[in-house]
């Protein structure tokens, strides 16, 4: 009995990695996994030609724009991956009849509530990287109902430049550290992420139960950035002060939102997964670092 094919793109990422991860240590799928260099996803033929070679039944979108101060300046760049990217992944998709999983970003939403946020929550971007990642899941949810929209926050893992792996450079080479303490939100580990969306697959190939549109997924719990730096830093065993500051000293290109926290009750139904706490999960990328060097 032939495997299913599943397509990654953006697979050379810190989420594409860890998805390879996931994924070839199951081994139910036949995996291909494509990068920006073999891949553009804003490139109408060259995505109809990625699809018609290899005929997969699920697509993985790791693909997108995340710099989300530089989106500021570079709007055309981030518009194009974020909304067109998504907007051509969609089409093909359903040419090919690939059924898709995308992921999404807290950045949606507005960061003024006080709740966790909801998949239904009306979404209001407080910056352009938001308001980018909100038009691309527009585009996938107005152009095909095979679509899964598995929305994050506060994303890091072992791999390449996230809030963990400067923390951990920037707490063994000075002494002292601001970092924000009013923006609160939940870490969550790449490698989590990945299981889910493994979750998402063997689902689909099998029982095919769970319901379209759109999923939030982070670790469990919820703490401050500040919070956050304090923790990696004591695992680290770095002895770098971390002095608590408001955003207002920390002023930056994009807007951040102040709080980000996202209510995971739909995936933990429709998957049947449990999702453990932040600090778990950090206490597992800071031993895969550690264990690296």
């Amino acid at each position: 009995m032939s495997k299913e094919t599943i397509l990654v793109t953006g697979a050379g990422g810190q989420l594409g990695t860890k998805v390879k991860e996931a994924f070839e240590q199951n081994g139910t799928f036949n995996m291909v996994y494509t990068d920006v260099d073999d891949l553009d996803i804003t490139m109408r033929p060259q995505v109809d030609a990625m699809l018609e070679r290899h005929k997969p039944q699920i697509v993985i979108n790791c693909s997108a724009y995340t710099a989300v101060d530089n989106a500021e300046k570079e709007r055309d760049s981030a518009l194009k991956t974020n909304q067109k990217g998504s907007l051509v992944l969609a089409e093909k998709c359903k040419k090919h009849s690939a059924f898709l999983i995308h992921i999404s970003t807290d950045y949606v939403f507005d960061g003024e509530g006080f709740m966790p946020y909801e998949e239904t929550h009306p979404t209001r971007p407080v910056n352009f990287y938001g308001q980018t990642k909100v038009l691309g899941e527009e585009a996938i949810l107005q152009n095909y109902n095979e679509a899964v929209i598995i929305r994050t926050a506060w994303l890091y893992s072992e791999f390449g430049k996230n809030f963990v792996t400067t923390m951990l450079r920037l707490g063994a080479e000075r002494e002292q550290l601001g970092v924000i303490d009013d923006q609160v939100g939940t870490p969550t580990y790449a490698g989590d992420l990945a299981d889910a969306i493994l979750a998402f697959a063997k689902n689909y190939v099998t029982s095919n139960s769970f319901k379209r549109g759109i999923y939030h997924f982070t670790n469990e719990g919820a703490c401050s950035w500040y919070d956050f730096a304090l923790k990696i830093q004591q695992l680290a065993n770095n002895r770098v002060q971390i002095n608590p500051i408001p955003t207002t000293d920390y002023p930056t290109p994009a807007k951040r939102p102040h709080y980000s926290i996202l209510n995971k009750r739909k995936i933990k139904d429709q998957l049947q997964i449990e999702i453990p706490h932040w600090e778990e999960s950090l206490i597992k990328c800071i031993e895969l670092i550690s264990a690296r060097q």
